[in-house]
């Protein structure tokens, strides 16, 4: 996704917060101010776009995930959208504390979820009484909402992107306690500290957090696309002692077999 000055402009991303309302540790990323609002500097947010776009696409590429993080109302809809687009992760609900630092913990709720999800699908509700199933599917609902993004996720990201670091705190906190890697779209009132790809930019208006949100999950899929095609590149090899030879080759899908001899 190629992002311009332009792009940048229509979508407000230069609007930052109330002057009295700004980080000190944002000065570098402002350019000035008008009416008692910090202008954000749009040549640098572009620049940090591409640098943080390119590791995303390097993380994927070597075959790790990415947990977007948004709970904000702006932003939910358009973290869940991208996210499931680029084949990725996400919170968009209330953060559960511990969800990467207490990891195996979080991963047996999911487990749990699944069990629920499967079991309802497979019809075991089925043997069970119209009290429990209502009950089943409550905690189904209640846990697809804090978890639904998640469900598929089989160990810990290897980056978050996050839509407000200020908001999403707990979260930050975590990935840096962890040594994870954090990819959050920061506006003037936030502490760009604990950061590693800082992007400066609003993170109010929905048309800023889609643009970012898009940028970084095309990042995301180019990635796994790269990562495919290296995978689908033929290592073949001939064993002179087998009968007919032996040809390996790897690739990221499933093997096709040969077809039976005439």
């Amino acid at each position: 996704m190629s992002v311009s000055l332009r792009d940048l402009l229509d979508a407000g991303v230069h609007f930052g917060h109330q002057t009295r309302r700004w980080h000190p540790r944002m000065k570098p990323y402002i350019y000035g101010q008008k009416n008692g609002v910090h202008i954000i500097d749009i040549q640098q947010t572009a620049t940090r776009l591409v640098e943080a776009s390119r590791f995303i696409q390097s993380l994927a590429a070597r075959g790790q995930t990415v947990l977007f993080v948004g709970t904000k109302r702006a932003a939910r809809d358009i973290i869940a959208e991208e996210a499931r687009r680029s084949n990725m992760f996400y919170v968009n609900e209330r953060w559960l504390g511990g969800t990467l630092t207490n990891w195996e913990t979080v991963k047996k709720s999911i487990d749990r979820l699944n069990f629920l999800i499967k079991s309802r699908t497979d019809g075991r509700f089925d043997g069970f009484t119209k009290k429990e199933v209502l009950t089943m599917n409550r905690q189904i609902e209640k846990m697809e909402k804090s978890l639904g993004g998640i469900k598929d996720l089989k160990s810990l990201p290897g980056a978050i992107f996050v839509i407000d670091p200020k908001k999403e705190h707990i979260a930050v906190d975590e990935a840096n306690k962890l040594g994870i890697p954090v990819v959050a779209l920061c506006d003037t009132n936030c502490d760009p500290d604990g950061i590693a790809y800082v992007i400066p930019g609003n993170d109010d208006a929905i048309k800023s957090i889609r643009l970012f949100t898009a940028a970084v999950a095309d990042a995301a899929a180019a990635g796994v696309n790269a990562g495919r095609s290296d995978a689908a590149v033929a290592a073949r090899f001939t064993d002179g002692e087998a009968d007919g030879g032996l040809e390996i080759v790897r690739r990221g899908t499933a093997p096709v077999e040969a077809p039976p001899e005439a």
